[in-house]
């Protein structure tokens, strides 16, 4: 007798995968809102916001920081060329699933050693990058070595890269409710070079 397997539909995939983000945002709705809160404080009061991550996660939060910049903080990717010196002060928001990303937790240790405050968003509260951090986000989601699927059947961490976006974005609204800047007002700083 052979054994037949049938391909998911992309819908049911699409419909797997808006229920997984939805257990995370209830979850970061109920544990995390005052966690939230403190990020966006820290973010609205930081002379500059410097952003780091790794792979699909990095770019998530590169995501973050544009909408930073259409809000009009002063923000840098870490990397480019024309990201300048980490000083006291000022705020380094990095994603890691596992917390133990080598180059983001060196970076985040150099920013603490000048007086910088760590924002991370991880999976792992007390790894190397959650003892560093002034706020830690827990995002309750898989690691990206966890294949066993029981916190997310998606592959290799896409749940939490998902999550990183959901809550750049949420911060990002946050911020821009606080200030009390019209749409109109931020559109001016989209890119017109394009």
């Amino acid at each position: 007798m052979t054994e037949t397997t049938t391909t998911p539909l992309a819908a049911d995939a699409l419909g797997l995968i808006f229920a997984e983000n939805g257990r995370v945002v209830e979850a970061l709705q109920s544990a995390s809102a005052s966690v939230l809160d403190e990020a966006a404080t820290l973010l609205a009061a930081a002379p500059r916001v410097f952003v780091l991550g790794a792979g699909r996660s990095g770019l998530a939060l590169k995501m973050t920081a544009m909408r930073l910049m259409h809000l009009g903080l002063d923000v840098h990717v870490v990397g480019e060329v024309t990201s300048p010196a980490i000083v006291s002060g000022d705020v380094l928001l990095v994603a890691s699933g596992s917390g133990t990303t080598g180059a983001i937790v060196r970076a985040a240790e150099t920013a603490h050693g000048v007086g910088a405050s760590i924002l991370a968003l991880t999976t792992a509260p007390e790894s190397p990058l959650g003892r560093l951090a002034a706020v830690t986000v827990v995002i309750p989601a898989a690691a990206k070595q966890d294949h066993a699927g029981q916190v997310s059947a998606q592959y290799s961490g896409g749940l939490f890269e998902q999550s990183v976006l959901f809550v750049g974005d949420a911060l990002f609204h946050t911020l821009w409710k606080a200030s009390g800047s019209t749409a109109e007002q931020l559109w001016p700083r989209h890119a017109n070079l394009e």
